[in-house]
């Protein structure tokens, strides 16, 4: 009678937890601000929405940093093209924009990131993509490069209103999708070393 009775406790209780870390994780998202610092080595958008890329290049032009990764990009696509779907004028930013065609999701993001910044030996990024991806972002980024210095610069999707999300069922369902993956990355990182996982993205 006991073990009935735990059962269903400790599953409210697991709810009540998943879901109190939902409640902190929007809030974490809406919270996200872009960290107006000195210039870094070099700005890393990843793909995923023509904001992110747009924000980007706007940094590169304002001088934040003198290279642009744009990591996740598809293949084919090359740097005049992308540019070019941008609205902006290939010849004045193609020289400092490199693209990364090998990741396709947030974790290839990090590690192929992790080994352009190695190979030209930067020591500071910043990151852009949308709020309610940056806390997983942030989160594969410095396990990939913990020696790196991250600033963050979140971009705001007007479609995704993080302030009413609830009211918003599309809204809803992509935050519970993100909150989902950020707890799997977690668990992810907390158990590849538990039994010695080597990963490729680690800064040596």
């Amino acid at each position: 009678m006991k073990r009935r009775r735990l059962i269903p406790a400790v599953c409210l209780l697991t709810l009540a937890a998943w879901f109190g870390g939902f409640l902190w994780f929007v809030d974490v998202a809406q919270q996200s601000r872009i960290e107006d610092g000195p210039p870094v080595d070099a700005i890393v958008v990843l793909t995923g929405g023509s904001l992110r890329l747009d924000a980007g290049l706007a940094l590169l032009t304002a001088k934040k940093a003198p290279k642009l990764f744009v990591s996740g990009v598809y293949d084919g696509i090359s740097v005049q093209q992308l540019l070019r779907l941008s609205r902006n004028t290939p010849d004045a930013l193609d020289c400092c924009v490199t693209l990364g065609y090998a990741a396709t999701d947030t974790h290839g993001n990090a590690a192929e990131t992790a080994a352009w910044i190695r190979s030209q030996g930067y020591t500071s990024l910043l990151l852009v993509t949308a709020n309610y991806h940056m806390p997983r972002s942030l989160l594969e980024f410095q396990h990939a490069l913990p020696t790196l210095e991250i600033t963050t610069h979140p971009v705001s999707p007007p479609h995704v209103p993080l302030g009413q999300w609830w009211l918003n069922p599309g809204t809803g369902l992509l935050l519970f999708g993100e909150y989902n993956k950020y707890l799997l990355a977690h668990i992810r990182l907390f158990v590849g070393p538990l039994f010695n996982f080597t990963d490729a993205a680690k800064d040596p």
